[in-house]
């Protein structure tokens, strides 16, 4: 093979992209290209868990929503990582696979193989559980991914778990990587020695040395090459990068059906449109845009809250030498879920604990945040293109609360975390509300509440959705394998057919792993 030419090239060194470059560069015998757009994670911001804020305005794709009228209007900003390890380098390292209904259902729409029983072994062989093997029970404890419980959690937060256990939440025994994760947890962190631990760490550093893995950074694709029905490679501002074998796409949510249209794959009216010639009817491409949408509900705290301090010299020495104090934080500390209508049955809402508080200009100050975010919602978007070219962004437009009923989910939610702040547990921590929240809104006043504050909790998925074949808008089938073109495959969150009721870092690696296996074989 010449210099440009690989068996594999895949698109996008994230949560996935990461995974399936490692595994797939275990077999001498293939090379594998791994491209990604933005640079390597060498700032040293990236190992402090508590960066996550600055990383998300530094380390990104810039990327915002159209208008959205169930939001009074309002343009969202949407952080995609733009780094080694994708948006695993810049989150807030929350390892959360979901339900097992999610999975179920996944499975019944589409094939066995995406079952929890058949998934759950591919999270256990990404997962290396280090905390308590009392708290760890349902987490694997030998993949290449640390795993950890809060290393030094606020003492606020111990205060939130039992206040959520005086409402009904009790902890979820042995984690939360079981079957049903209702009830409380502190948040299992994708973190290693109190330090972040992306799949860049996890997966691309130990392979980095392997002669037949090649990864380019800086590095934006722009189009899928296809000759004769085939993806023969990829095309790159200053050349190609052929592919003997299979083109694999894991940009995300967003990038991955952006960079099928610029190919010519999708609604073959709206490329027209776009100024691109269709190659490949797929109207899926882009459709089904989901993502959890969340609601803070913010108090004053009566004391100072170490987090809103927490970036002074001597909390940087202590993080440095010991990896302890404040920076250790990922700011979401503890996780509950819920139904919100107090009924039986798999969770449809999730609060998330921090020990601190944005004001409304941004800044960090002495509050503490409950969080709430809709699991499942009913409300579906859509990612189009702006036009042909592949350095603009496409447009983004998740259609949040275009379904009333995931408005009236998070006004129970809301309704829910004002309950939890006046418990015994919380109570004496609680000064009053923060603006913009205020204590006993009416229904019409909490629903103006939410469309005024409500965002996005960055996780966005369905925009390729996974189908059997004769699925008007699926885009891949439950191999992976974009209708109609051989050889070219999606393996990210945009595959998922329904957001699921966790977030989405833990299914994107379980896709890479699983996908792995998939391509291996094949």
């Amino acid at each position: 093979m010449t210099g440009n030419e690989f068996d594999y090239v895949i698109v996008g060194a994230g949560s996935a992209g990461s995974v399936l470059a490692a595994r797939l560069s275990e077999n001498p015998a293939v090379r594998v290209a791994l491209v990604e757009a933005g640079g390597p994670d060498t700032d040293p911001d990236f190992r402090v868990p508590m960066a996550s804020m600055k990383l998300m305005e530094t380390y990104d794709w810039g990327y915002h929503t159209q208008p959205q009228p169930g939001l009074d209007g309002r343009q969202i900003h949407w952080p995609r990582g733009r780094a080694l390890g994708g948006s695993s380098s810049t989150n807030f390292q929350m390892w959360i696979p979901g339900h097992q209904l999610d999975y179920d259902t996944w499975g019944r729409a589409t094939d066995p193989m995406w079952s929890w029983d058949a998934v759950r072994p591919y999270f256990r062989r990404a997962e290396h559980w280090t905390g308590s093997a009392e708290d760890g029970v349902t987490y694997g404890d030998s993949g290449p991914l640390h795993i950890s419980p809060p290393r030094d959690p606020d003492p606020a937060t111990v205060q939130f778990m039992r206040a959520c256990a005086e409402l009904g939440l009790d902890p979820v025994p042995g984690g939360l990587g079981g079957p049903d994760h209702s009830g409380s947890a502190l948040t299992p962190l994708s973190q290693w020695n109190g330090a972040r631990w992306s799949t860049a760490d996890g997966y691309l550093r130990p392979a980095a040395d392997r002669a037949n893995l090649t990864v380019f950074t800086g590095r934006l694709v722009h189009r899928v090459l296809v000759d004769e029905g085939r993806a023969a490679g990829v095309e790159l501002a200053d050349g190609t990068l052929r592919a003997r074998r299979e083109v694999i796409l894991s940009g995300g949510a967003v990038n991955s059906p952006q960079l099928l249209m610029l190919s010519g794959i999708g609604d073959a009216a709206e490329l027209r449109g776009a100024g691109i010639e269709p190659l490949v009817q797929l109207p899926g491409v882009g459709r089904n845009l989901q993502d959890h949408l969340a609601f803070d509900v913010v108090m004053n705290a009566t004391n100072p809250v170490r987090l809103a301090h927490a970036d002074t010299p001597e909390a940087r020495t202590r993080y440095q030498e010991d990896r302890l104090g404040p920076l250790t934080s990922n700011i979401a500390e503890a996780v509950a879920f819920f139904r919100g209508d107090g009924a039986p049955g798999a969770p449809d809402l999730e609060l998330i604990w921090a020990p601190l508080a944005f004001t409304e200009d941004g800044s960090a100050a002495d509050g503490l945040t409950a969080a709430v975010l809709l699991l499942q919602p009913e409300s579906r978007g859509r990612v189009t293109l702006a036009d042909a070219d592949p350095g603009s962004a496409p447009r983004i437009d998740p259609g949040y609360l275009t379904a009333d009923a995931d408005l009236r989910a998070l006004m129970a939610g809301a309704r829910f975390a004002e309950r939890l702040f006046a418990t015994e547990a919380l109570g004496p921590l609680v000064g009053g509300p923060m603006a913009p929240w205020r204590a006993g809104l009416g229904d019409s006043e909490l629903a103006a509440a939410v469309r005024a504050g409500a965002s996005t909790s960055f996780h966005p998925v369905g925009t390729c959705r996974m189908g059997a074949e004769g699925d008007a808008l699926a885009v891949v089938d439950p191999w992976l394998r974009v209708f109609g073109v051989e050889g070219l495959r999606v393996v990210d969150a945009s595959v998922l057919p329904n957001v699921p009721r966790g977030h989405t870092h833990a299914p994107c690696v379980m896709l890479g792993e699983r996908a792995a296996e998939l391509i291996l074989d094949a």
